[in-house]
This record gives structure tokens, sequence and C-alpha cells, in this order.
């Protein structure tokens, strides 16, 4: 007798490939999809007690979140996904194949920058900064979706490449970041959070290389490996995020965004208050005018 209904998102979708997804494995990314909607729920809640000029971390995260959901949903159903020739560690001499879900790495592309933006946000760097590591984060996770669709060894050639992007993004938010941060009084959380990320960031290499990169390991090993970093890179530093928030100056760090005509409490700006120059009166029509 089962207590709980048994999954059938592997009989309605059926997984194909040599290596594929299991009944097992789709068991742990249902589980992965409920705590990233739980996590979704208890994040956005917070939103609404926090002050109108303090949600940036709330609005950034809740979307990191939602999409995680999203596409942890797509995984667990065993959706998303296309068959594609193994070229290393492959277990007999002629063709093999794998499953690979490039639905996973959508939910990189949205929530890699996700952290790169409230990073830069919170170190105080310039927009030209924070653009730049947006873009490296999304060249770094692009370069793995090639990686893991290409069926031969120059695979490794798109791996190369996203590496080096990850290593830039890595030295400019460790750098940069933590020297723009002691100028904006928030080095120790900042160095806390972006010390964090990255060692978690430093183990997706890995992760990838021993199974939709080099096929090391099988699909649903790889998706335990996957959703373990995926929680401790996204839920917890979203929280973390939280939680050490309520400490920060946001006027000081200038990312009370809503302010300007709509948040009084955020702080007191001149050039809003202080009256115009009175305009000179215009001349009487027929009147003449005064020689200078």
């Amino acid at each position: 007798m089962y207590i709980l209904p048994r999954n059938e998102a592997l009989d309605v979708n059926p997984p194909a490939g040599n290596e594929e997804l299991t009944t097992h494995g789709s068991d742990w990314l249902w589980a992965v999809f409920g705590l990233y909607m739980l996590f979704f729920f208890i994040f956005f809640g917070t939103s609404f007690i926090a002050k109108s000029g303090e949600k940036i971390f709330h609005y950034l995260f809740t979307i990191a979140l939602l999409v995680g959901s999203l596409t942890y949903f797509a995984v667990a159903s065993d959706l998303g996904w296309e068959v594609i020739t193994v070229a290393d560690s492959k277990p007999v001499s002629g063709l093999w194949t794998r499953q690979v879900f490039w639905v996973e790495y959508v939910n990189w592309v949205v929530s890699f920058p996700v952290i790169a933006i409230s990073l830069g946000l919170l170190s105080g760097v310039s927009w030209a900064s924070i653009v730049f590591n947006v873009f490296l984060s999304w060249t770094w996770t692009v370069s793995l979706l090639v990686s893991a669709f290409t069926g031969t060894r120059y695979k490794w050639g798109f791996f190369g490449i996203g590496i080096l992007a990850w290593f830039i993004l890595a030295f400019n938010t460790l750098f940069y970041g933590t020297i723009a941060a002691k100028r904006v009084g928030v080095s120790r959380d900042y160095i806390i959070l972006a010390g964090y990320v990255n060692f978690f960031w430093m183990i997706y290499p890995i992760a990838w290389g021993i199974a939709d990169g080099g096929n090391k390991i099988g699909v649903t090993p790889g998706y335990i490996f996957y959703g373990i970093l995926d929680i401790l890179v996204v839920p917890v530093t979203a929280f973390a995020f939280y939680f050490m928030s309520s400490k920060w100056d946001y006027n000081k760090l200038n990312i009370a965004f809503t302010r300007y005509g709509r948040v009084p409490q955020s702080g007191e700006f001149p050039e809003k208050t202080t009256p115009a120059p009175a305009a000179a009166a215009p001349p009487v029509v027929g009147e003449p005018t005064t020689a200078v």
C-alpha cells in the first residue's frame, strides 16, 4: 500500500538514451522542486514586510527562485531534454548516448546573473562592472550549454572558454568587489557572501565535468549533484542576503531605487526641496524696455 501516489512522470514522458533519468532521480528532482517552491513563497512573502525602498534583493531572488522552480518541475517531469552522443567515458566502443536537459541551463542563465547583480549592488561597484559581470555569467553558462550539446571532444574547447569567463567573474567579485565594499562599509558581509557563492561556483565545473561533460556518472547522480549545488547557491544565498540586509543602509549603498517621488522615508534630497528661483516677470506690452 502506497502512502504517497506513485511517481508516473517517466511513464507519461519516457526518457531516452543509454544514460537516462531514472524514477528515483525524478523523485529527487520533485523534492528539489518542492524546496524551491517553498523558498519562493517564503521569500516572496517577506517582500510584503520589507520597507518600500528596500525590496531590490527581494525582487531579484524572487525571480531566481521562481525560474528555478520552473526548471526543476520540467526536469522532474522528464521534459526539456535532448539525446546527445557521448564523446568520453563510453562503456562500449560504438555509439553511446546520454539524456541532457537543456532546461537546467536556463536555470543557471537566470540565477547566476541575479547573484552577480546582487553582489554588485551590495559592493557599490559601477553599473558598467555589474553589466560586465552579468555578461560573464551568461558567457560561462552558455559555453557549458553548447559544450554539453557537442557530441565530439571539441566540447572541451567551449568548456575552456566558459571556465575563462567564470575565472574573470570570480576575480571581479572577490577582488574589485571587496575593494568597493570597503568604501561603503559592508566589507565583512560582502566577503562572506562573495566567498560563499564563489566557493560553490568553483564546484559547478567539477559537477559538469563528471556529468554532462565527461559522462563519468549517470544522469540521476549528476542531477543529485546539480540539485544540491543549486539549493546551496540560490535559496541559501537568497536568505543570507535577506537576514544580512536588515543592518545595511540602503541610502548609503545607493540602492533605494524606489525613493524618488514614492518613498519619502528613503532620504532627503535638496534638489527636490529647495525652491526654484523666481522667474522674471514678462515685459508689459507697449511699455518700452530699459536699456542696459
